[in-house]
């Protein structure tokens, strides 16, 4: 968590130069007109987290296969430290075949000590959600599932999902992985709240934008490409453009490229899909639907009401200086002020209708302020010497998933500031004592002759 000064916020009204924004609070009678048919839903800016609908979102439920996203994720990580790559052969262990063997379930029909690469059992996975590729997977990573399940619980915590428990990589009811249950008991399953979900679909997609490629899929045919599989790998997600399931035509959205379906009995029919659409991408989760059907339309219709309703809106770029605030005061420097300016873009999601006033905050980093709450030197070039907050002047209704209620990104310095020597520390105080002397006789003069 970012430390900050409190005794140098300065605030800058800025309803002047940005008068047609909004920040992600929903007005409230749009609110009050729009709801979906789930027991628990959120729809998210994918960039910024910024949280534009949600119901009973903390609400932890059974997500089915939506837990395979962390799968997924972990995959991914691992991939990107170089402890594998994508034509790493996977063998089939006891576990993975068992899942290959158990019916009314997702599965590639894995064999015992079959050889498959990373990439096949992925893309198995990710189309799919074969259960026996999960499998496969998570031991390739860990060396076991249980030890998979102990990272995904981990990296859960890391992620700030707090609603969240993980007993296996797939998502299926603990009483049927028969002698390989490992963790939790027979009736347990995998856990996760809407809020939760989200803060993990924008995780993958931000720092492993890849998945969106696998994800996209429609479906992949027996015999198609290298290492195919013997069964059709039809994506159970029915919003892709260009699905080959009939049932699935009236379905499809502009824009959208993923995420995960899930069912179970115990889950009902939940998904996780995102979308984008002129350079906004949304994330919307629904859980516990009622159907398989339902559980897109209410997609839909969460993704209709962002992409309808909001925009994303970059009110400076990285590099930019806020007007009045080029430079930051600095103490004990061999400069009085280091230049400033914004080390990100400062971009919000922005309604479309409304109209209200923002305040920017500049705020110094705590930890480099002396006790005035002035920047102490030395200063490193480029370093992050604050942090410009922008905040809406109203009541927002949801904020973002991190829990912040406003847009925040960090300030640089521009220039390197030296500390300063002894000696012209010392002549700035006496020159600021004899400053001090003499207002005070300038003003015992004026009292005189008053």
């Amino acid at each position: 968590m970012k430390q900050y000064g409190t005794k140098a916020v300065v605030i800058v009204l800025i309803a002047c130069l940005f008068t047609s924004l909004f920040l992600a609070a929903v007005p409230a009678a749009a609110q009050a007109n729009f709801d979906v048919n789930a027991e628990s839903a959120i729809l998210v800016d994918a960039e910024t987290g910024t949280i534009l609908f949600e119901k009973n979102a903390d609400l932890s439920l059974p997500p089915a296969s939506m837990s395979k996203m962390m799968t997924e994720y972990l995959v991914l990580e691992a991939l990107s430290q170089g402890q594998f790559d994508w034509d790493t052969v996977v063998v089939a262990s006891e576990y993975a075949h068992y899942l290959g063997g158990l019916d009314g379930t997702s599965r590639v029909w894995l064999a015992l000590g079959e050889e498959r690469t990373v990439e096949e059992l992925y893309t198995a996975m990710a189309v799919y959600s074969a259960n026996d590729a999960t499998v496969a997977l998570a031991e390739m990573v860990a060396g076991s599932e249980e030890r998979f399940v102990q990272m995904m619980n981990e990296k859960a915590a890391e992620l700030g999902m707090t609603n969240s428990t993980f007993v296996n990589s797939t998502g299926l009811p603990n009483r049927m992985l028969g002698p390989y249950m490992h963790t939790g008991q027979a009736e347990d399953e995998n856990a996760m709240s809407a809020r939760d979900t989200a803060i993990l679909a924008q995780a993958l997609v931000k720092d492993y934008p890849e998945v969106l490629r696998f994800s996209s899929i429609p479906s992949v045919e027996p015999g198609e490409g290298k290492g195919h599989f013997d069964v059709r790998l039809l994506n159970f997600n029915w919003m892709l453009a260009g699905h080959p399931q009939p049932d699935a035509k009236p379905h499809a959205y502009q824009g959208l490229d993923g995420l995960k379906t899930g069912y179970t009995q115990q889950a009902g029919y939940c998904f996780t899909g995102t979308a984008e659409r002129d350079g906004m991408r949304l994330i919307s989760v629904v859980m516990r639907s009622d159907s398989m059907a339902s559980r897109f339309q209410e997609t839909r219709k969460l993704l209709d009401y962002g992409f309808n309703n909001f925009k994303t809106q970059t009110l400076l770029d990285k590099g930019d200086t806020i007007e009045g605030f080029e430079t930051l005061p600095v103490a004990n420097g061999k400069q009085k002020e280091v230049p400033v300016a914004l080390g990100a873009p400062l971009e919000l999601i922005i309604h479309k209708d409304d109209a209200e006033a923002f305040s920017i905050e500049v705020i110094p980093h705590q930890e480099l302020t002396n006790g005035d709450g002035l920047l102490e030197a030395p200063l490193a070039e480029g370093e992050v010497v604050g942090y410009a907050r922008l905040v809406y002047e109203g009541s927002p209704q949801y904020g973002t998933l991190d829990g912040k209620e406003a847009v925040e990104v960090p300030l640089v310095a521009m220039e390197e500031v030296e500390k300063a020597g002894w000696l012209r520390t010392m002549m700035r105080g006496i020159g600021a004592l004899f400053s001090g002397a003499w207002s005070k006789v300038v003003d015992s003069l004026k009292n005189w002759f008053s």
